[in-house]
């Protein structure tokens, strides 16, 4: 459901987190949220528009890199963000920092599927922050928004980007794992708005198993390298920009700069494998990891702090 598509100014006639008892196992867990499903599937709410998120508390930690691997490939979008030093995040929920921070420090977070996409070809505008914000609430702190925004969605879109577009977004992933320090959580959300016709409920299909994943790293040899624009251009634009920086009465204080760079392996490398490796570089990094469907993986870290945007709802 492209919550692009709806009127961002129509409001949420319910929107509530129910959080069940915990549970030793993952299987359990998927156990009572596929019996809940099908319990509202045979009795809908009655609301014409709506967001129910599910929420099962896991006693044991369990890595989400090693959930996310025992799910099918076939399960798109799929996400993953994890934090710098677990001991040292605070994540800043819906409601603000008046909210404080969650009781236990999450680690990571993955989530398969989405009960509610953003995705447009235009540059990011008030209107879509506005859809997307309809979705949160101060009372929901566990329902967020995971995505990013293409850095200059003016420019022309690369082949690569295209299903991805300006921006992408998804308002909870129709699956979603959080890692937590000491525990885990399994967590569905529901949405469905009768304006568009559409619904989403489901968990079925996806795998209680936990399946370890490989880290080691497979042996590849590079067949060639190509990179836009070339290094002696890349030197120039750089060397150009930190003029600009250091002029006297510069207002520039940060410039992003871009660069594509396609290499080509003699093996096809697993995304989680990268992300596994983007972790182990430093606690000053948040890796993640973003796929839309007809999409590839696009993956990478950044020193940047992610911030959850305060919501202010009355």
């Amino acid at each position: 459901m492209n919550g692009c598509q709806g009127d961002p100014r129509a409001p949420i006639e319910t929107i509530e987190t129910q959080t069940f008892l915990v549970v030793s196992i993952p299987t359990l867990a998927m156990d009572n949220l596929n019996s809940t499903i099908l319990d509202m599937k045979s009795n809908p709410p009655p609301f014409d528009f709506g967001i129910i998120h599910l929420e099962v508390p896991i006693q044991q930690r369990i890595e989400a890199l090693d959930w996310i691997s025992a799910q099918s490939q076939q399960f798109l979008p799929r996400c993953f963000f994890s934090g710098r030093n677990p001991g040292n995040v605070s994540w800043i929920e819906n409601g603000g920092a008046s909210s404080v921070e969650h009781q236990h420090k999450l680690v990571s977070v993955v989530g398969i599927g989405s009960a509610v996409f953003f995705r447009r070809l235009h540059p990011f505008s008030l209107d879509d922050w506005r859809a997307i914000k309809r979705f949160l609430s101060k009372k929901c702190p566990l329902i967020r928004a995971y995505g990013a925004i293409r850095s200059d969605a003016r420019t022309n879109i690369a082949s690569e980007w295209e299903a991805f577009g300006s921006f992408y977004f998804m308002v909870y992933e129709g699956v979603e794992f959080d890692e937590f320090e000491g525990s885990s959580m399994i967590a569905v959300t529901v949405a469905w708005d009768s304006a568009q016709g559409r619904t989403h409920m489901g968990s079925c299909g996806v795998s209680s198993a936990v399946k370890k994943l490989n880290k080691d790293a497979p042996q590849a040899i590079v067949l060639s390298q190509t990179h836009i624009p070339s290094k002696i251009l890349w030197d120039a634009s750089v060397r150009r920009t930190l003029d600009m920086i250091n002029r006297k009465n510069s207002m520039l204080i940060k410039v992003v700069l871009a660069r594509s760079n396609r290499v080509l392996t003699t093996v096809d490398v697993d995304p989680l494998m990268w992300l596994s490796c983007l972790q182990t570089e430093g606690d000053n990094a948040y890796a993640f990891r973003l796929q839309p469907p007809e999409s590839p993986a696009f993956i990478g870290n950044t020193e940047s702090k992610i911030m959850i945007l305060s919501i202010r709802r009355k």
